[in-house]
């Protein structure tokens, strides 16, 4: 008995041993093994237990079925339209517009045209609160006296203004600076005896008078008035527009809505009174008076030799012309605040685009040379001075070129507006032909 006792004693101590040398090998393994391993590991453990402490089922809907599209005139943002010949309408897309042309200057045809339907059923109607500082502060800048009317037909009307130029300036008044009265001076240098008529909601003020007042001096005739919009929007597709935007009915969008206000009333100023339209950007190098219902290309397709893109820095038209109406219309329409050019250059071109060759359109449209002589993205070249022999001899042609081709030069302020003209450059030898201020004319044009 007493030796079956001890054997099992024995066979105990043996089994713990074992199992200590099975302990100590798997401790062994444990700290052989990397260290970033050990940290995964427990990472893992630690995840798990989160996991399963913190999760929550959130049961999700099922998805909702589309609506069928619905072509009706409630949908599209309070626009009144015409009756379509099919639930469809089509737009031109932006970067292939279109031609009529009448002058001396070439011809240029119109493009291929591709369309691209716009379905009105995604178009939704944006939320009042979206922009309202920006509407609140463009009606606030605007006519409430109801003086607009009486001003500007007193000031035509009674001026003797055979010659009527229309500007827009819908800021402040700080950016308006040499570059702008140079074009205003180059204007006059080439029209003594026109009109110009500059709405603006800032330069009225008595500070904008003084900036204008040696013009006066000069004994050109000029006026700023602030726009009175109910007045100059009336009877057009821009009337109902206009009360929406107050309503908070449309969105003025992300892009500026001085300048968008700015491609409108140049359309609805022209229409109401008829005359000539220029940025204030352009520099006039030849009276403008043989041209009539006129619009300039800003670029050609060089392949084909047919414009490729309108612009609307200068419109040249009789008051109520048909293209004018559907400027507006457009404008109206398939207004977008978000997208830059939209309502401005890109909407003459899909526009022209579709009334080409329709009878009843009267109007011209001008090669690039006649406004635009240099693109916007090569304007740089116009204020650089000359820098060697060949660079000089292509200067002198250039100018020889723009100076017989050209009507007027349009800087493209967005790319120019800080680039100095250097002595001899091509604008430095304009602005020498023509400044009426030559003495005070500011070379940092």
């Amino acid at each position: 008995m007493y030796h079956q006792i001890t054997k099992l004693k024995q066979n105990c101590f043996v089994c713990v041993k074992q199992l200590q040398n099975i302990k100590r090998s798997i401790f062994a393994s444990l700290i052989c093994l990397p260290t970033s391993l050990l940290a995964l590991i427990f990472f893992l453990l630690l995840l798990y237990n989160g996991f399963a402490v913190f999760y929550v089922h959130l049961p999700f809907p099922s998805k909702p079925q589309p609506e069928p599209a619905n072509f009706s005139k409630a949908n599209l943002a309070g626009n009144s339209l015409k009756k379509l010949p099919s639930s469809v309408m089509y737009a031109v897309k932006e970067d292939t517009p279109s031609v009529i042309l009448k002058t001396l200057l070439p011809l240029l045809q119109n493009p291929a045209i591709s369309v691209t339907p716009i379905n009105h059923s995604v178009v939704l109607k944006p939320k009042k609160a979206h922009g309202y500082k920006a509407v609140k502060r463009m009606l606030s800048s605007g006519d409430n006296s109801k003086q607009f009317s009486t001003r500007i037909r007193d000031f035509l009307g009674n001026r003797g203004c055979k010659v009527r130029f229309f500007m827009t300036w819908i800021s402040s008044l700080t950016p308006f600076g040499d570059r702008e009265l140079f074009a205003i001076e180059s204007l006059f240098k080439s029209h003594p005896y026109a009109c110009l008529v500059i709405v603006s909601n800032s330069m009225e003020a008595e500070s904008g008078s003084l900036v204008l007042k040696p013009f006066l001096d000069k004994g050109f005739k000029l006026i700023a008035i602030k726009p009175d919009f109910d007045y100059i929007f009336k009877d057009t597709h821009a009337e109902k527009w206009f009360k929406g935007l107050k309503k908070g009915n449309v969105s003025p969008g992300e892009v500026s809505l001085g300048q968008n206000m700015s491609n409108l009333l140049r359309l609805a100023l022209l229409y109401k009174f008829g005359g000539i339209y220029m940025d204030t950007d352009v520099i006039v190098l030849k009276t403008l008076t043989k041209l009539r219902n006129a619009i300039g290309a800003q670029s050609i397709d060089l392949e084909n030799g047919k414009w490729s893109r309108l612009n609307n820095a200068v419109l040249i038209f009789d008051k109520k012309h048909p293209l004018l109406f559907k400027f507006i219309e457009e404008f109206a329409l398939t207004f977008d605040g978000n997208k830059w050019g939209h309502n401005g250059p890109y909407l003459v071109s899909r526009v022209v685009s579709r009334v080409n060759r329709t009878p009843g359109f009267n109007f011209t449209v001008l090669p690039p040379s006649a406004f635009y002589p240099v693109n916007w993205s090569r304007i740089k070249s116009l204020f650089k001075g000359p820098e060697g022999k060949a660079h000089s001899t292509w200067l002198r042609k250039k100018l020889e070129q723009i100076k017989s081709e050209s009507f007027a030069v349009h800087l493209w302020n967005r790319q120019s507006r800080k680039i100095k003209a250097e002595s001899g450059s091509i604008i430095n030898h304009i602005m020498l032909d023509c400044c009426v201020f030559c003495n005070s004319s500011s070379s940092s044009l």
